[in-house]
C-alpha cells in the first residue's frame, strides 16, 4: 500500500490559521477531491472537526486518543499505525494523509507520494505549518500550474512529488 499526504502549503510552509484553511481555492478544492476520492483518508481530530463532518465518497479514519470520541461516517483509530493498518486490512492500494500538522510531522518518512499545492502566498498569521521537507529527495512526477483568477485569489502550482 502507498502511503501518501495530500496538503496545500504558503510559501512559508503556512497550512491553516486557527484550525482553518487559510484560503478559498475552488482549483485545489477540486484537485483534492478528485485525488482522493474512492479512497480512504487518514487525519487528525482537530482536522476532521474544523471540516464538520466526513468527506464524501471515501473512507474516513479518524485518529484520536480520546476513547470517548465518536462520529457517525468515519472509523476512529487511537494511533497513526493502527489507522494505516486498518487501511492495509481494507485492501487499500493508496492510503492519504490529510493532517493536521503533527500528522504530517508523524507520518512525513512514511510517504512514498506528496501531492503538494504550492499557494504562491504567505501567510503572516498562520497557526499551522507543514513540515520542512527537503524536496531535492523527492522526485517531480508531475505537475500543473493555475494562475490566480477571479474565483482562486492566489496562483497555484499542483505537483506530485514520488520517492
Amino acid at each position: 500500500m502507498k502511503v501518501s499526504s495530500i496538503v496545500a502549503v504558503g510559501n512559508n510552509n503556512a497550512i491553516g490559521i486557527d484550525n482553518d484553511l487559510p484560503w478559498h481555492l475552488p482549483a485545489d478544492l477540486k484537485f483534492f477531491k478528485e485525488t482522493t476520492r474512492g479512497h480512504h483518508v487518514i487525519m487528525g481530530r482537530k482536522s476532521f472537526e474544523s471540516i464538520g463532518r466526513p468527506l464524501p465518497g471515501r473512507t474516513n479514519i479518524i485518529i484520536t486518543k480520546n476513547k470517548d470520541f465518536a462520529h457517525s461516517g468515519v472509523i476512529v483509530k487511537s494511533s497513526i499505525p493502527d489507522a494505516l493498518a486498518y487501511a492495509a486490512e481494507s485492501g487499500q492500494e493508496e492510503v492519504f494523509i490529510l493532517g493536521g500538522a503533527s500528522v504530517y510531522a508523524q507520518t512525513q518518512n512514511l510517504w512514498h507520494r506528496l501531492y503538494l499545492t504550492h499557494v504562491d502566498a504567505i501567510i503572516d498569521n498562520a497557526t499551522a505549518f507543514f513540515p520542512e521537507i527537503d524536496l531535492d529527495k523527492w522526485k517531480l512526477s508531475w505537475e500543473d500550474y493555475h494562475p490566480a483568477d477571479e474565483k482562486n485569489k492566489y496562483a497555484c502550482r499542483f505537483c506530485l512529488y514520488e520517492r
